[in-house]
């Protein structure tokens, strides 16, 4: 089986690597192409207009924290959420063949790439750092336009795709810089990369709570009886209506029939309630 996904950035960037990754993980048996697209509102778009089409989103960093303005994408959109994948960001200096560290004088990347490996370029007074669109962008751009002098703050595997050398890697300060991602697909297709009921052990759900005292505690205890595991919860205020707020949660669980037990539960204390999907997690860590 072939599965088109769509990715936020160029060829090679993480959210490419990622989607490879997962499927050869959960789906080795099937091909995969990637679809390029500008923004996450662009990505998000072009899945809402084809059914047929598949998703990877990031969602948090534990460096940066969650990207909150992908909670609202896909609390907005019809998509539900299939799998997810947890992933080592790693960068690397990348540079035309030949060239050598003292060759260069600019390098070039995503703001965040540049600021996660400050310390490593640093070392390098003679290198300026100049902010760009994206990572992979970065170094297909050198690699077009045959960029003398240039490196890309980028991942291996788009150095290799745009025919790089790569003159140091591991550049990053922190090393447990880790990525999640979620595969997103329409309801109408996500059967077939679901995992079975009896597999599936955390759901993303999110839900408004009345402007009344002990609201969220009264939620947190009920979803601890049932043996819910919280593993993430995010608060987003709701523009429009003061000092309330929207949740988001992650629950991760040992029985699914339980889980839906705790929804039932839940669900009188609670308004605008949405499930965004219930999957298998991540153990694995690329």
């Amino acid at each position: 089986m072939k599965h088109t996904v769509t990715i936020q950035g160029v060829a090679g960037c993480y959210h490419d690597a990622a989607a490879r990754q997962y499927f050869e993980l959960h789906h080795p048996q099937d091909e995969v192409e990637t679809l390029p697209c500008d923004t996450f509102q662009d990505m998000m778009a072009r899945l809402d207009t084809d059914p047929s089409l598949i998703g990877i989103m990031a969602i948090e960093n534990t460096i940066a924290g969650a990207l909150l303005q992908n909670h609202e994408l896909l609390r907005r959109s019809s998509l539900t959420i299939v799998g997810e994948h947890k992933m080592r960001i790693s960068h690397t200096l990348a540079a035309l063949p030949g060239q050598t560290t003292d060759d260069i004088f600019e390098v070039n990347s995503h703001p965040m790439a540049l600021m996660q490996c400050e310390q490593f370029l640093r070392a390098y007074p003679r290198m300026k750092m100049i902010e760009t669109f994206d990572t992979a962008g970065s170094a297909l751009m050198i690699s077009r336009d045959a960029l003398k002098g240039h490196a890309a703050v980028c991942g291996r595997y788009a150095a290799e795709l745009y025919g790089l050398d790569i003159l140091a890697e591991g550049i990053e300060t922190n090393k447990r810089n880790f990525t999640r991602f979620l595969i997103l697909a329409d309801p109408l297709t996500a059967p077939e990369l679901k995992p079975r009921d009896e597999e599936l052990d955390k759901a993303s759900i999110v839900f408004t709570l009345p402007h009344t005292q002990g609201a969220l505690s009264k939620v947190l205890t009920i979803l601890s009886f049932y043996e819910m595991n919280l593993s993430k919860i995010q608060s987003m205020p709701i523009i429009g209506r003061e000092w309330q707020y929207r949740f988001y949660v992650d629950l991760t669980f040992d029985s699914y029939a339980r889980y839906l037990q705790a929804i039932d539960a839940v669900r009188p204390l609670i308004t605008d309630f949405k499930t965004l999907g219930e999957y298998r997690q991540c153990i694995n860590e690329y």
